[in-house]
């Protein structure tokens, strides 16, 4: 069945992969980007580019915290789903900005919300974060896990907006998964994000900073493992539901560098720093729920998902 889909933030990095992926199935997708300057907005123009000739392509450049934008916008298009991935996104620039953090991760959701109400949509897709878990010291971190202390105002956004989804799917009968993302990479990563930043600093011979003493470990997910765990919410049966999409498998930060300067073929200069406040020492996804009722299965490996996105860096920003 084909449908027409909402998504905020869908000129961003996963987002362009999932317009992409649903555009390919003959759906039509509603894109709602503001493109801010947290990174060159060109970067986000780009991604978006190969979709504007497509008629089943729309785009809306406003802002989620624009109510009446939004309402008009939900008013004259009749969308069956949306899938919320806008956010400000980030722990560290969170503590520096906390109350623009909160404007736009919980006024934005907000605001969505009240749209998806009157317009009577009875499916949303949710982008919360595994920094909901803190420094959970049980692992891997299942999605039953109390998740009550977490340690950036970024993490308390996305606890916030699943809370806030919850109670529009209990009044309004919304049928909602909450996807907490573990650490995701992939072809046009945003460009602060580690992978990217220490390839292209590895690459141009220039000195990465590495908090702590990089024993530090993530559960880094290949985005198109993401956009798979995205897109089989649209079919699954359930209510309401919190997911991790996470690969279940971390890499040290110390061995993270290793393969990329394998890769690359160059060694990183590396300045090493103290840890950072509100960063978390790891994340390890329990995947058990999203495969039992999403049926999800992450395919690609650490070790295949930096090839790609390497190969697709020097094709775009090495030359």
């Amino acid at each position: 069945m084909l449908n027409s889909i909402c998504i905020t933030g869908g000129a961003g990095f996963i987002g362009s992969h999932v317009v992409e992926r649903l555009l390919s199935e003959g759906h039509t997708v509603t894109v709602i980007d503001n493109f801010n300057t947290f990174y060159d907005p060109l970067i986000k123009r780009r991604n978006i580019e190969p979709f504007l000739a497509n008629e089943n392509f729309k785009l809306f450049e406003t802002d989620t915290r624009n109510s009446d934008e939004i309402n008009k916008i939900f008013s004259e298009n009749n969308f069956d789903e949306l899938i919320h991935l806008a956010a400000m996104a980030g722990v560290r620039p969170s503590i520096e900005n906390p109350v623009l953090y909160n404007d736009i991760n919980l006024i934005g959701t907000m605001n969505l919300l009240e749209a998806c109400r009157h317009n009577k949509i009875t499916k949303l897709i949710f982008a919360s974060s595994s920094s909901v878990y803190g420094n959970n010291k049980k692992v891997p971190f299942s999605e039953s896990d109390p998740v009550d202390n977490p340690i950036s105002p970024y993490a308390s956004t996305k606890k916030s907006g699943e809370l806030m989804v919850y109670t529009y799917h209990h009044l309004y009968n919304i049928k909602s998964a909450c996807l907490r993302f573990f650490t995701v990479y992939g072809p046009k990563q945003r460009p602060e994000m580690a992978i990217h930043l220490f390839t292209d600093k590895i690459y141009n011979g220039e000195e990465i900073q590495m908090f702590g003493d990089g024993g530090s470990k993530r559960d880094y997910t290949s985005v198109d493992d993401i956009v798979d765990g995205i897109l089989s919410c649209r079919t699954a049966e359930y209510d309401y539901e919190v997911f991790n999409l996470g690969r279940s498998d971390t890499i040290k930060l110390s061995e993270l560098i290793k393969k990329i300067e394998n890769k690359l073929g160059k060694k990183a200069l590396i300045k090493r720093l103290k840890q950072q406040p509100g960063d978390v020492d790891q994340t390890f996804a329990d995947i058990s729920k999203a495969k039992k009722i999403l049926h999800y299965n992450p395919k690609v490996s650490i070790d295949d998902g930096l090839d790609q996105f390497i190969n697709w860096y020097l094709q775009t920003k090495g030359n």
